[in-house]
């Protein structure tokens, strides 16, 4: 996805949120750089992505810190580890195990923070779980994807925040009982509240898929140019993809990579109106 003007104020705002986690005093030395990272690098023609990512590398920067979330993100993995009994009874419960475990892991995208529209901390999550699932699919492309999921298909998971990692382990117990092969892919570094390879060891993820991978890089969503040749291998040979977020939708769309289903709540204008739904929706999108 390309960047449009209306990035430019939410990628301040984020830029903002950081430096308030880390050390407040140092807004006036971030706004400047991060401003001019915009005169020098903004085009239409640039990924969103790309630009965001070189936007968060110079606030860590400024911010002494290569994880100014890193508190953010433990609070997120326990907070859906104390709903974990709510959202597994929601599954066992569905006529739909595998519809109501992708709902479940939609709704753990809203553990997303320093948007504008978005909360400031994971303690929401409790009140607005029941609340954005009771929201439903407003686009579902789920039925379609179940003929990708056939005994010795291979699918390959781009998960997205913690918290919300917790959940998509719940998904893929469900995937697995179709006999698929899955790929489970993290980020190399941290980066925003994204998911890395400490933390899907924290949560014993191997006991659900066949493999897990990382990006090779901190980037948001994927830099391609940096990922590993067997990454590279997978992505090829890969029978579906499953891209979890908005991030990992911005770089994708940028690619030929098919068949790609994505799994997100549209948090902002822009990247709904790339995908053609609505804001706030809960999505199930496949593109073959």
């Amino acid at each position: 996805m390309k960047i449009k003007p209306k990035c430019v104020p939410c990628l301040i705002h984020r830029s903002l949120y950081e430096t308030e986690l880390v050390d407040s005093s140092l807004a006036d030395k971030v706004i400047p750089d991060v401003c001019d990272i915009f005169a020098k690098n903004y085009s239409k023609s640039t990924c969103s992505a790309t630009l965001a990512t070189t936007v968060h590398n110079r606030v860590y920067k400024i911010l002494n810190t290569n994880d100014p979330y890193a508190k953010i993100k433990q609070r997120s993995n326990e907070i859906v580890t104390r709903l974990l009994p709510k959202i597994k009874k929601i599954i066992k419960n569905s006529k739909d195990k595998l519809g109501a475990s992708i709902r479940c892991s939609i709704v753990g995208n809203i553990l997303d923070f320093g948007l504008i529209d978005t909360a400031k901390g994971p303690e929401s999550f409790i009140n607005d779980f029941e609340t954005v699932y009771n929201d439903g699919l407003k686009h579902n492309d789920t039925p379609k994807i179940k003929k990708f999921l056939k005994k010795g298909n291979r699918i390959i998971f781009f998960t997205d925040n913690c918290g919300e990692i917790i959940i998509d382990k719940l998904l893929c117990q469900e995937l697995k009982k179709y006999g698929v092969g899955i790929t489970l892919v993290v980020k190399g570094k941290p980066i925003l509240t994204d998911a890395t390879m400490e933390d899907a060891k924290a949560i014993n993820i191997r006991d659900v898929v066949d493999s897990v991978l990382t990006t090779g890089s901190g980037a948001v969503g994927v830099d391609f140019s940096k990922m590993g040749r067997r990454l590279q291998k997978e992505l090829e040979n890969a029978d579906l993809i499953i891209s979890k977020g908005m991030a990992n939708y911005e770089s994708f769309s940028e690619t030929d990579y098919a068949p790609i289903v994505y799994l997100m709540r549209t948090k902002c204008d822009v990247i709904a109106n790339s995908v053609g739904v609505g804001k706030n929706w809960n999505i199930v999108k496949l593109y073959e």
